[in-house]
């Protein structure tokens, strides 16, 4: 090969190696530069997702809980929020009401299943209770009870007629007063009023001894549903007063009965009870107050 071909061979491979090198160097200069669009798109796009699941959450129908029913009424007079242990037994005791008339003025379809703060109406429905606590209500007869009646068997309609007045409250006051109280067994105290423990009087007895009505009224339970009580019996004798018959062995009336004064209305037990004995409550507006404050004396 002759000096100018080798010279040319020369020349083309440095050509060769020159321009490789450039083409490296350029490679690597753009594998070390970052796209300056590509991440705004992805920081967009992951901001997106990020706030998309909350939003969907807080406009889910699923996940929005519906208000319990009567839940405007709640803290209104007249009306009570269910509290975890409530019964409507219970609730009628401490509020001196049926708790068949509570089912009734709040239309429940099964009174066995009430919520924690569902809202009911305690009152009937028309009657105003005033600030001292005393519920203005439409009277049905002299010696019943007042509050919307269970519907009568043979007619099947309440007994209260449409037009019955209003009362207002003093005739109301001056009027559920007026009871002639007697002692609903003959056995002596066993235990006295504590409001904190005791909320009436415990009477001594054998099993079997009467249990008589204190004054004429209506039964609004008779049943053995709520707790420490036993075979319990409530009567309702007129807008502010019920009274109540505990740990009973066996219940001669039923509900909605209408009892008179001085009539045997059970026998004396133990039931849900350590011993014999009558347990007695009289309830004001449905607080418990010391029967021995009520009872004439022996």
């Amino acid at each position: 090969m002759g000096l100018k071909e080798l010279t040319m061979k020369n020349t083309h491979q440095m050509l060769r190696f020159t321009l490789l090198s450039t083409s490296l160097a350029l490679l690597a200069a753009c594998s070390s530069t970052k796209p300056a669009n590509r991440a705004p798109v992805e920081d967009r796009g992951t901001a997106v997702g990020r706030t998309a699941a909350p939003d969907t959450a807080a406009v889910d129908p699923a996940s929005v809980k519906p208000p319990l029913p009567g839940a405007e009424n709640a803290g209104k007079p007249g009306y009570y929020t269910i509290k975890p242990g409530d019964t409507l037994i219970r609730i009628g005791l401490e509020n001196g009401q049926s708790w068949r008339d509570i089912v009734r003025w709040n239309n429940l379809d099964n009174p066995n299943r009430i919520e924690v703060g569902q809202v009911l109406r305690i009152v009937p429905p028309g009657a105003t209770p005033p600030a001292d606590g005393i519920v203005v209500a439409r009277p049905i007869g002299p010696g019943a009870a007042v509050g919307t009646p269970l519907p009568s068997a043979s007619a099947g309609k309440p007994a209260t007629p449409a037009s019955a007045p209003v009362v207002s409250a003093a005739a109301a006051v001056s009027g559920d007063e007026d009871i002639a109280w007697i002692w609903p067994a003959s056995g002596s105290v066993l235990a006295g009023f504590d409001e904190a423990k005791n909320k009436g009087l415990d009477f001594n007895g054998k099993a079997g001894d009467p249990v008589v009505a204190v004054a004429d009224g209506r039964v609004v339970y008779a049943g053995s549903g709520l707790r420490g009580y036993g075979n319990l019996i409530i009567l309702k004798h007129n807008n502010t007063y019920l009274t109540a018959y505990a740990h009973n062995q066996t219940l001669l009336i039923k509900e909605d009965q209408s009892v008179r004064k001085g009539q045997k209305i059970a026998e004396m037990g133990n039931s849900d009870a350590d011993r014999v004995k009558l347990h007695f409550e009289i309830r004001r507006q449905g607080k418990p107050v010391d029967p021995a404050r009520y009872l004439p004396a022996r």
